[in-house]
């Protein structure tokens, strides 16, 4: 008989091999093993069974994961010498074994209390033994599960949201928790076995989930390949590796995918949750009888939830007052709203019209309250044709200790921060907006400030606004860098110094763009990027620089 090592080995050394058809062979492979060492070691077909639970149960075994198995019996008293039979062999292979004996009663009286427990039995897989014993233990976990679903979808909404927070999001960390992150396997995970309930929503082909779901896998599984070791975050000297491994043309094109894998399972899986959970707690009244009217006609806010009537059309102008109700009061779109939204496509008109442009402008005016609702329609592919130019910066990496989101996330953290120093400028529409676009250029070719001069006066233009308005638009870019550059480095007590920012900001309202746009891009990019020490220096050389411009 082969060892246990040496029957995983003939599986990962196959490179062809990738993802989810790796995890299925490997685990077709430790099934073969496992049913050989029961024959061997406890031979009988009645009483016991030997079960595959969790990750292992689900076919999902990852190259160096543990081996969960559960033997479930009815026997009286010779059980744990049997136990010992089978569990003894294993660990003298080495093998990392989450492991239990149970009788049925024993197991499903766990489940009934205990998270782990009732998710790790709704995937359970028969590998040896009796198969009756199995199939009545399937049968009761999920029946179990089912009846308790209004005990276990609030548990599991608590219990992501605390993971979420040790781990953080899988697509904005420069190394990300592939299992365990905001958008990792565990939210798809979370997905199907919410999905078991009497609640359940669709399955993950139906949600549009299986590649993103993929891109995470085949990720995580090379990981575990190349460092020849168990691991759920892909840290920066590794991404290279993995990267090579799969094929892509570096490691800033599978960051990429994986930030955008990310992104769509965390939205998703928030999308799913809250409205499971909704549905347990109440049922909503009709829209008409308590619904507020906000933002304008066919926009109502109820509950929570921000809904486009029935008889109101999709246009530019609704979705971006969906998108400002929902933000400036904290709620989330509406399923039907939702569902309406992504069938639809929208045109926007050129130049756009000074609604059309206010209506955008009061978006991010909310703050970081507009950041959730924003991804939404982002994911619904409704963001974009607003701004074209930004299509190539979605999910785009800043693989650099010194930037904690992707580019089009940075982007928009930067407008939320700079939405509290609107107060502090005179014209804060071209604040938000400079804030938004002012790194547009990342996602293309060539120097990224010397790209986003070239392509403002084309977005800003299409936006309607006058070309003065552009030019400090142009200048936000330009100069972005400007005042922490000239703060850090440079002598502020040199009169050379100050004309030099005064020159280039050319006037007051600009140099105090440049001001609360600083603040806001350092604070944007992470804790590294600013500091009280830096904040004066910049204050300091902003004042000094108006006193000459005044």
């Amino acid at each position: 008989m082969m060892s246990l090592n040496e029957v995983r080995g003939t599986v990962l050394d196959n490179v062809e091999l990738t993802g989810t058809p790796l995890c299925k062979a490997l685990s077709d492979a430790v099934d073969g093993w496992l049913s050989d060492l029961f024959d061997e070691t406890i031979a009988r077909s009645t009483g016991v069974a030997l079960v595959a639970v969790g990750g292992y149960g689900r076919a999902e075994l990852a190259p160096y994961s543990d081996l969960d198995v559960l033997l479930v019996h009815n026997l009286e008293d010779e059980i744990e010498e049997l136990a010992s039979k089978l569990w003894y062999p294993l660990w003298d292979q080495g093998a990392k074994l989450g492991h239990s004996v149970r009788t049925i009663s024993e197991a499903i009286e766990l489940a009934r209390s205990d998270l782990d427990t009732a998710t790790s039995l709704l995937t359970i897989r028969h590998l040896a033994g009796d198969t009756e014993l199995t199939r009545k233990l399937a049968s009761s976990a999920r029946t179990v599960w089912r009846k308790q679903a209004k005990t276990w979808l609030p548990r599991l909404e608590e219990s992501a949201a605390e993971r979420h927070e040790r781990s953080g999001e899988v697509a904005f960390m420069l190394e990300p928790a592939l299992k365990n992150g905001r958008g990792g396997l565990r939210d798809v995970h979370m997905l199907r076995w919410a999905g078991l309930t009497e609640r359940g929503h669709g399955s993950l082909e139906e949600t549009g989930l299986l590649e993103a779901h993929e891109t995470i896998l085949r990720a995580r599984v090379e990981l575990h390949r190349v460092s020849g070791r168990a691991g759920n975050v892909l840290l920066l000297q590794q991404q290279d590796a993995v990267a090579a491994a799969l094929d892509y043309v570096d490691a800033d094109a599978l960051m990429a995918d994986v930030a955008s894998a990310g992104r769509a399972i965390a939205w998703h899986a928030d999308e799913v949750m809250t409205q499971m959970i909704d549905g347990l707690r109440r049922r909503l009244p009709r829209l008409r009888r308590s619904a507020v009217v906000v933002g304008g006609p066919g926009v109502t806010v109820m509950e929570g939830r921000v809904h486009l009537e029935a008889e109101a059309e999709v246009t530019p102008e609704a979705v971006l007052r969906l998108t400002a109700a929902a933000a400036h009061h904290n709620a989330r779109l509406a399923p039907t709203t939702i569902d309406r939204l992504q069938t639809a496509s929208i045109e926007v008109d050129t130049p756009w019209s000074a609604e059309l442009r206010k209506l955008f402008v009061d978006v991010f005016k909310a703050g970081h309250k507009a950041i959730p609702v924003v991804e939404t329609i982002d994911q619904l592919g409704l963001f974009v044709p607003f701004i074209p130019e930004w299509a190539p910066n979605r999910s785009r990496p800043q693989r650099n200790a010194y930037h904690r989101f992707t580019v089009d996330r940075h982007l928009w953290e930067t407008a939320a921060e700079a939405a509290a120093f609107i107060d502090e400028v005179e014209r804060p529409d071209l604040l938000l907006v400079g804030a938004l676009l002012h790194d547009i250029g990342k996602g293309y070719p060539g120097d990224h400030t010397v790209v986003g001069m070239e392509l403002i006066p084309t977005i800003a233009g299409r936006m309607g606004f006058p070309q003065p308005d552009i030019d400090m638009l142009v200048a936000m870019c330009e100069h972005h860098l400007l005042l922490p550059d000239v703060a850090t480095r440079r002598d502020l007590d040199d009169d050379g110094t100050i004309h030099g920012v005064a020159d280039a900001a050319g006037s007051v309202e600009v140099l105090h763009l440049l001001r609360a746009l600083t603040e806001a891009d350092s604070i944007a990019t992470g804790s590294s990027a600013w500091s009280r020490w830096k904040k004066q220096l910049v204050r300091d050389l902003a004042n000094r620089a108006e006193f000459v411009l005044e």
